[in-house]
């Protein structure tokens, strides 16, 4: 192990609540991993953020993304990804979800392949959801994790659980908990450093790896970064070059564009790419926000079938295949009813179209946010795989996507609806009230919504006040409609909160960042950001 500097001299602090775990996580030689991490990291990091935002001066002043023609060498090159471990052969549905003692028991219990542990868009970042996510996967990787109800049931790991993999936060999200020379850190960074420091060798002992999935990535710079570190952090522990495997999530537009770059640049470390549907779409609408021709309608008329969504993942799939990297297809975010048999078919029936043509179009897994839909998941693919355990063998050569199919954001039919404004407003609002309250995946009306699909509904609120829109009925969307549409959501929120002083706050808090997240007069790059500020 490199010899590191004490955590006082590398300027390293803590100042979050002291929480249950803290003491097993956080401990002076963990800090000093994470601090020597960011020592070395940060200022990459932030020269890379700095070039989002030239990148977004660009988009503004009408520029359009492109393939590099600096980077074409790498597209065009016949290479490979390194092989990947037999964990990872077959990946055919991973289910996702926070890192909450309970959820995480019945995720890795459910039969599927993988289990994604998410820091991220399903976690509400509270330092107990953080420190508290770090020591169950502790006790998840030990074995020893379980969980006893308020009403006595308990829960258990089954003796073959899925394969654990683990998302950080995002590049451009910190954690105000931890202060580096009295800089909050890299919540990547702290995500990363505190599981790889734990569990690397707990991984190893029981004949397993690393694994990690890595969001928002905006460039194959971006990638490289992510590799550099895996090299320092692996060389640090005496842990084998190579050992870490991560999947990239390609859901930003920008990074369509760099998706062999992306393989290329993580390549020894590279287990493939995700189609991060919602994102995606979010990232669309954020990064031409000012053009009147990128105005999309309601987000239930955004299909996976439309074109543009079509382009992306057929070129996904066919990238990957071609450097032997799995393609991974995008989420299932039904939950199951399981009180009312004719919805809960018909909720089943779309997510069995939808994985049936993930599988049929060369997608090696998937991905399902609920228990139960793992078997439907499986049924899909099983029913194309048989007895292999993916298709990356099967080469897209019939697929051919330019860079304006990718831009072409027309959707037949599309219309913006009142109801789809109003669930958008009402999303935002619930979704917010239960990000405040400490959680991030929540259940509003039969989906689970995270992070992502919030994105999306104020985003398309901000672009329609903006670009004065118009519904179907021929009412523009202003600033006053939107404020009406709030005011009644409110009310149906206030009535359920009742006498709840603490659920009224966070009603409170939700509309003062509806207003600055969906109505400020500037975009605001990602929600969670000013929220964030609301967290303890």
């Amino acid at each position: 192990m490199i010899a590191f500097r004490t955590a006082s001299e590398l300027g390293v602090a803590v100042r979050g609540p002291d929480v249950w775990g803290t003491d097993e996580i956080l401990t002076p030689a963990a800090l000093e991993f994470v601090a020597d991490l960011s020592g070395r990291f940060e200022p990459m990091r932030q020269t890379l953020l700095a070039r989002r935002s030239e990148r977004q001066a660009t988009f503004d002043s009408g520029t359009l993304p492109r393939f590099l023609p600096e980077t074409s060498d790498m597209r065009e090159g016949e290479w490979r990804i390194d092989p990947l471990p037999p964990a990872l052969l077959d990946r055919r549905v991973e289910i996702t979800g926070p890192v909450e003692r309970k959820m995480m028991i019945n995720a890795l219990n459910s039969g599927a392949q993988v289990f994604m542990a998410d820091f991220e868009d399903a976690n509400s970042p509270t330092w107990e959801n953080i420190i508290g996510g770090q020591l169950n996967l502790i006790d998840a990787i030990d074995g020893t994790i379980d969980f006893t109800s308020p009403d006595g049931k308990m829960y258990r790991l089954n003796p073959d659980p899925a394969v654990i993999m683990v998302r950080p936060r995002g590049w451009h999200l910190i954690d105000k908990h931890v202060l580096v020379n009295d800089q909050p850190m890299s919540a990547s960074l702290l995500d990363f450093g505190l599981f790889f420091f734990h569990n690397a060798q707990r991984l190893m002992d029981k004949g397993a790896a690393p694994y990690f999935y890595l969001p928002k990535l905006e460039s194959h710079l971006e990638a490289r970064l992510w590799n550099e570190i895996f090299i320092h952090a692996q060389d640090a522990l005496h842990v084998a070059r190579g050992t870490i495997k991560a999947t990239v999530l390609i859901e930003t537009i920008v990074a369509a564009y760099e998706m062999d770059e992306i393989l290329y640049e993580l390549k020894e470390h590279s287990a493939g790419l995700n189609a991060g549907r919602w994102d995606y779409l979010f990232s669309i609408i954020k990064k031409f926000r000012w053009r009147p021709d990128f105005t999309l309608p309601d987000r239930a008329q955004l299909a996976m079938t439309v074109p543009f969504m079509r382009a992306y993942t057929e070129l996904l799939v066919k990238t990957c295949h071609r450097r032997q990297a799995p393609a991974i297809g995008g989420m299932a975010a039904v939950i199951p009813s399981r009180r009312d048999p004719e919805i809960n078919e018909g909720a089943l029936a779309k997510v069995r179209e939808d994985k049936e043509r993930e599988s049929n179009d060369g997608f090696d897994g998937t991905w399902v946010a609920h228990p139960d839909l793992v078997p439907v998941a499986c049924a899909a693919f099983a029913a194309v795989l048989g007895s292999r355990t993916n298709q990356i063998q099967r080469q897209r050569n019939d697929v051919e996507v330019n860079a304006a199919q990718l831009l072409d954001v027309r959707v037949p039919g599309g219309l913006i609806s009142e109801a789809g404004l109003r669930g958008n407003v009402a999303v935002t609002l619930r979704y917010l009230v239960s990000w405040l309250s400490g959680v991030g995946a929540a259940a509003i009306d039969n989906l689970m919504e995270d992070v992502a699909t919030a994105e999306i509904a104020r985003s398309q609120i901000w672009q329609w006040v903006h670009r004065g829109a118009k519904m179907s009925d021929g009412r523009d969307i202003t600033h006053e409609l939107v404020c009406q549409i709030q005011r009644e959501e409110l009310g149906k929120l206030h009535m359920i909160a009742g006498d709840d002083v603490l659920a009224q706050n966070r009603l409170s808090d939700a509309t003062e960042i509806f207003k600055t997240v969906a109505l400020g007069n500037q975009f605001v790059e990602f929600l969670t950001l000013p929220a964030y500020d609301y967290l303890s």
